[in-house]
């Protein structure tokens, strides 16, 4: 359950889109590095207590080595400017029950702006969608678009089985100037456009940021329990199925890896091969990278074999994307490894997203 704690802001570190990082001191003297959201609790300055939530951080999960400052208790940040009983400003609830539950405009709903574009949207029209299971792939597969088609509009569409808020992600800081626009979907808050679900999100990519290609994948901070079901990025093979559903052309990056010291990852990760062999009932172009060192391929093969059963393997050729993915704005970083030693890993994003390009 949440492990509480009361600290003074010592001082203001750096800040990014929608998050701001904290030095805080307890009473008994301990430091913490903490971050807050300032549109949820309001701006911090030095001499401020706060609430912190330290479970995450004392038990050293993917926090990103932050307390979360859940209030300023002695500074409350004033009310909305909107009338509390008017839905004028939105109703959408996420982070639904819980202490901090923000009320959003949804972009679908009826006093926004973008009600007329939506209210009887159905149909992508083959928008090119890629879908990928860790939110660390996102900036390889933009590098991977814009090495052929840099005048592209790209949406990302957050779902929330990682960071809820969009304000945790440096890397979407980084590249809000590549980007259309973000979609946080479900649960998920904090993007340019609120959306109920990753359908409501998908049309507002297509008919809001008129998209050219759009990204699906969870926010940071993903939750695995090292079984094949019990990992959050299952959820990219429900991303395939709704694509498809409403139209689009599913485009699947594939998790490889010749660096992850964990069997099941090593190769093709088997979420992976759960979430497109099993969940995933359309099918959707899976993308390999046309050359991958010998005793790498001699692992992935045998199991996009078993995927090449229900999707389309495609092998897309590799020039190009190695300065495409050292050119990118924001650092590549998957699981604490970054390009020179999880090459594959970041090629064959970069490789799903020049895929999607040629599909645009």
């Amino acid at each position: 359950m949440v492990r509480w704690r009361s600290g003074t802001v010592t001082a203001v570190r750096r800040s990014w889109h929608g998050a701001v990082e904290l030095d805080v001191r307890q009473a008994d003297g301990v430091r913490l590095r903490a971050l807050a959201y300032p549109e949820l609790v309001g701006t911090p300055e030095p001499g401020d207590r706060v609430l912190l939530n330290v479970g995450a951080l004392l038990m050293g999960l993917g926090t990103g080595g932050y307390a979360l400052v859940v209030a300023l208790p002695d500074r409350l940040p004033a009310d909305p400017p909107e009338t509390v009983d008017s839905r004028d400003a939105g109703h959408l609830v996420k982070a639904r029950y819980t202490p901090l539950q923000p009320i959003l405009l949804g972009v679908d709903e009826e006093a926004s702006p973008h009600r007329a574009a939506l209210a009887d949207a159905d149909d992508l029209g083959g928008l090119p969608v890629v879908t990928a299971d860790l939110h660390s792939a996102l900036p390889a597969i933009v590098a991977g678009i814009r090495a052929d088609a840099p005048g592209a509009r790209i949406a990302y569409l957050m779902t929330d089985g990682g960071a809820l808020p969009a304000w945790f992600s440096r890397t979407l800081h980084g590249l809000r100037g590549e980007l259309a626009g973000t979609v946080t979907v479900g649960q998920a808050f904090g993007g340019d456009l609120e959306a109920t679900n990753l359908h409501s999100g998908l049309l507002a990519a297509r008919h809001v940021l008129r998209a050219d290609v759009a990204v699906v994948a969870q926010g940071p901070g993903n939750l695995g329990t090292g079984t094949r079901w019990g990992f959050s990025g299952v959820a990219v093979g429900e991303a395939v199925n709704a694509v498809a559903t409403l139209g689009g052309r599913p485009v699947g990056s594939l998790r490889i890896s010749g660096a992850d010291p964990r069997d099941r990852h090593r190769g093709l990760s088997h979420h992976s091969v759960t979430a497109y062999g099993r969940v995933a009932l359309a099918a959707a172009d899976l993308v390999l990278p046309a050359e991958l060192p010998a005793d790498l391929a001699a692992l992935v093969e045998p199991a996009v074999a078993e995927l090449a059963r229900r999707h389309r393997i495609v092998r897309v050729p590799v020039e190009g994307l190695d300065e495409a993915l050292r050119a990118s704005p924001v650092p590549l970083s998957t699981m604490g490894r970054g390009l020179a030693e999880e090459h594959a890993y970041f090629l064959a994003a970069a490789a799903a997203g020049r895929c999607a390009a040629g599909l645009g």
